[in-house]
């Protein structure tokens, strides 16, 4: 006998079926998302109030049992992490998501800077190495005359020391004592990472971090080779001025007439920025600057605290609230004499609304104060947008968290130092040492811009294996030629591991932050003065004491992460897009200068 049976029926017993109703149960919801992120975003905020002060204090005090704990926490974090980014990736395409909701699914995907998989042990190897490289590069030492030298001095005399067998000598023993070492370690590291995120959806660690930029990953690697585009003539510029300068001041056998500069002479250890040596490439008649920063910071008595004071009150001339009696309590300001610490200096929200600090070793000199304004823009912007989302809790993108205290920095010109007290109103230069300031600033900030894409280039090549280990060594090499135009001051080989010297390499921090931030604070810059109505020269501006400027700054900075970076652009700027065009605009007339000054040489490398 022959059973008939209807599609609607049909339809109604595979609906009634156990095995159905289990997998319609299954299916999540937005309602679920929603509850799934209101739980997650509450417990990574509590993790990270444990493992920010695990951190600090491993950073501030290094030993084996500060090594261990901070790996310990780590771990914990990580896994975390990872658990909930897996997670979140099940609930991205559950149908009714708001725009909101998704893009909270999509900051928790690609939260992690390093991801774990889920093998057993993996996220404490992980850990472990990671702490392990950062602790090895804040006890590095290099030598000078044959005696060891610490982290922040060796920086300090690669600055002012003009021996050029004593600079070789600096940079040769640093990179070999402090990166050689951690080469193999770090090659594990990059594997883990990568089996991570692998598991998270990504093609490789480097793909997630291009993954956070609120556009596909392909695309943003084209925004920053689009921006480099743009500012490339004028670095091309200022890399021939300057080398020709080294020439004349070292003669052929140390830095010859063409090619690549020699990494070592630049006044500074990785050659990144290039302002230490303003005094070799001086311009004649106009090379004196009427001030010296170090100078007027020392005739006026000023230690490392009144340096933090002297910055916190260009942020409170803008009417943000001072800074809390806690940041001076627990702040690093000065290295201590009794142990290791990590130099390198950092700002830290420890407990996601007040407990901001920053960790430095500070000297009394110029590019420390500039390091200082620039630092406390990070905790006036993680102040600021504490009101927000667990998940919103950081920058627009990591390039605006970056480019905030650098657009203030770039607002200590002689005007604002008259108005500090440590300029003599007499004394500001006039208009005929213009070309001074603009090349003093080109040789930090347009100097910088090569180095700051390349870092990520080499770590993106790196993590998707077109530079394999074993040639981590040549992969560097050959980026810092193709993209700075500079060469080590002595051969190396493949037992070398040159970008370990360089603490985001060991320390594990995206790179490219900072070539958008050197874009974006002069963005901020031209916006901040427009508004302030300054109407001379673009590089004296000053909106120091300019209220409804920092009303409009503070407007962006409490947006933190809620929308998408064009947003936050737009809101303090009008503009939606990322651009050079600004910083060209600023340096103009050194440009133009430069052009005339390199007439007749060989450019180029």
């Amino acid at each position: 006998m022959k059973i008939a049976i209807s599609l609607a029926a049909l339809a109604a017993a595979l609906v009634a079926s156990p095995v159905m109703a289990q997998q319609q149960a299954n299916t999540p919801t937005a309602a679920d998302a929603e509850a799934f992120l209101t739980k997650a975003e509450q417990s990574l905020f509590d993790q990270s109030i444990v493992s920010g002060r695990a951190a600090w204090i491993n950073a501030t005090y290094i030993t084996d049992d500060t090594d261990a704990i901070a790996s310990y926490f780590g771990a914990i974090d990580t896994k975390q992490r990872v658990d909930y980014a897996l997670e979140a990736a099940k609930f991205a395409t559950a149908p009714g998501l708001t725009p909101e909701t998704k893009r909270r699914l999509t900051l928790l995907r690609t939260a992690l800077t390093l991801p774990a998989p889920t093998t057993p042990g993996a996220a404490e190897q992980l850990n472990d190495l990671a702490t392990k490289l950062q602790s090895a590069y804040g006890k590095g030492k290099g030598t000078l005359k044959g005696q060891p030298i610490n982290g922040s001095d060796i920086e300090e005399q690669m600055g002012i020391n003009r021996n050029p067998e004593e600079l070789k000598e600096m940079w040769v023993s640093w990179h070999d004592n402090v990166g050689a070492p951690m080469r193999q370690d770090y090659a594990k590291l990059v594997s883990i990472a990568n089996a991570g995120s692998k598991e998270l959806g990504f093609a490789d660690t480097g793909a997630m971090w291009r993954s956070k930029y609120d556009m596909p990953a392909d695309d943003f690697a084209k925004l920053t080779d689009k921006i480099w585009a743009e500012v490339k003539p004028l670095y091309d510029e200022l890399h021939c001025y300057t080398r020709t300068k080294l020439n004349e001041k070292y003669g052929d056998a140390v830095q010859p007439k063409t090619g690549p500069i020699r990494a070592d002479l630049l006044g500074n250890m990785w050659a990144q920025e290039w302002g230490n040596i303003y005094d070799i490439v001086a311009p004649a008649g106009a090379g004196d600057l009427g001030y010296d920063v170090t100078d007027l910071l020392k005739a006026k008595n000023y230690d490392p605290v009144k340096m933090v004071k002297a910055g916190e009150g260009f942020y409170s001339s803008l009417g943000f609230d001072p800074l809390p009696a806690t940041f001076w309590e627990r702040s690093q300001i000065v290295k201590p004499r009794d142990r290791e610490v990590v130099c390198h200096a950092s700002a830290w929200d420890i407990d996601n609304k007040n407990d901001i600090r920053i960790k430095m070793c500070t000297k009394v000199n110029g590019d420390d104060f500039v390091t200082i304004h620039h630092e406390l823009g990070h905790n006036y912007y993680q102040r600021a947008y504490q009101v927000q989302k667990p998940l919103y809790l950081d920058g627009a993108n990591d390039g605006f968290h970056e480019a905030i205290g650098d657009f203030i920095a770039l607002s200590i010109t002689p005007d604002y130092l008259v108005k500090i007290g440590l300029l003599d109103a007499g004394k500001v230069p006039g208009a005929d040492k213009d070309l001074g300031l603009l090349l003093r600033q080109a040789m930090d900030k347009v100097a910088f811009l090569p180095f700051g894409l390349l870092i990520d280039k080499w770590r993106w090549g790196v993590f998707d294996g077109s530079i394999p280990e074993s040639q981590y060594e040549k992969g560097w090499t050959d980026l810092r030629l193709k993209y700075q135009g500079i060469v080590p001051p002595v051969a190396r080989d493949e037992s070398k591991f040159d970008a370990g010297g360089k603490y985001h390499i060991p320390g594990n921090t995206p790179y490219t932050r900072y070539f958008l931030a050197r874009v974006l604070q002069f963005q901020f810059y031209e916006a901040a003065c427009r508004q302030a109505g300054w109407k001379g020269p673009l590089h004296r501006c000053s909106f120091y004491g300019d209220k409804a400027v920092g009303e409009k700054l503070n407007a962006m900075l409490k947006m933190g992460a809620s929308k998408p970076w064009p947003d936050a652009l737009a809101a303090f700027t009008g503009s939606r897009t990322m651009s050079g065009k600004a910083l060209v605009n600023y340096f103009a007339p050194l440009q133009k200068w430069l052009v005339q000054q390199n007439k007749g040489k060989s450019c180029g490398w």
